[in-house]
């Protein structure tokens, strides 16, 4: 197994996440016929700033944990229509693979509001950050949040180091700087992770980066808790 030394060097090949992927979402965004200018002009396709955008996502969580949801009363052919040809997420959410962590639900939205990556562990990858761009540079979501949960099986089996089958133990190395910070407290580490992960997104790629810096991007990183339904920021 790589250590983690080696995955830092190997993951923060900044010219390539900086080029190709940034190449690779121009690509996508012009087989589709979309025009954008990248990075310099996002294209922006929310009303909401992103600080507004970044309170709807709570406040969307905050009627989640008090059993008072608003997005069952949206008219769902009205919004398969409106999303037919194009969607206008105002929001990203990079969570965690877990059945019990249903985004757009927790945050009280519907069709096409939230763009949502997911993966075990919620960690950053190559192919992460090139989905994260595609939603800021061409659909022009407005906040982007990395949402671990409480109970992580993949950072308690990470502290453990135990064999597992198949291709699971590769995730191990994503998670050993949140392990280190952890003093091994599952919390902590859980918590250190979702902040560390987000730092990533900040720093991996110069469009995430520069949205951030002209203030047309906000990032935040949060805690899912399975009991309360409440997520609470890193």
């Amino acid at each position: 197994m790589l250590n983690y030394a080696h995955l830092r060097a190997d993951f923060s090949r900044r010219h390539f996440l900086q080029s190709a992927l940034s190449g690779a979402v121009v690509g996508i965004a012009a087989q589709a016929g979309m025009e954008m200018a990248f990075p310099a002009k996002l294209r922006a396709q929310s009303s909401l700033t992103p600080d507004a955008a970044m309170h709807e996502l709570l406040a969307g969580n905050q009627r989640f944990a008090a059993n008072q949801l608003t997005s069952i009363e949206h008219d769902l052919t009205i919004l398969k229509e409106h999303t037919l040809d194009k969607q206008e997420p105002f929001a990203a959410v990079l969570a965690y693979a877990d059945s019990r962590v249903p985004v757009e639900l927790i945050f009280d939205q519907t069709i096409g509001h939230i763009f949502v990556t997911r993966v075990a562990g919620n960690m950053v990858t190559p192919e992460i950050i090139a989905s994260l761009e595609y939603g800021v540079a061409v659909l022009g979501i407005k906040a982007l949040l990395v949402l671990g949960h409480a109970g992580c099986g993949a950072l308690k089996a990470a502290m453990k180091a135990e064999t597992v089958p198949g291709q699971i133990s590769a995730l191990y190395q994503h998670l050993q700087t949140a392990v280190k910070q952890s003093g091994g407290n599952v919390d902590k580490a859980i918590k250190a992770n979702a902040s560390f992960q987000a730092e990533l997104l900040r720093t991996s790629s110069t469009v995430i980066r520069d949205a951030v810096k002209v203030g047309k991007l906000k990032i935040e990183a949060g805690v899912y808790d399975l009991g309360t339904g409440k997520v609470s920021l890193s």
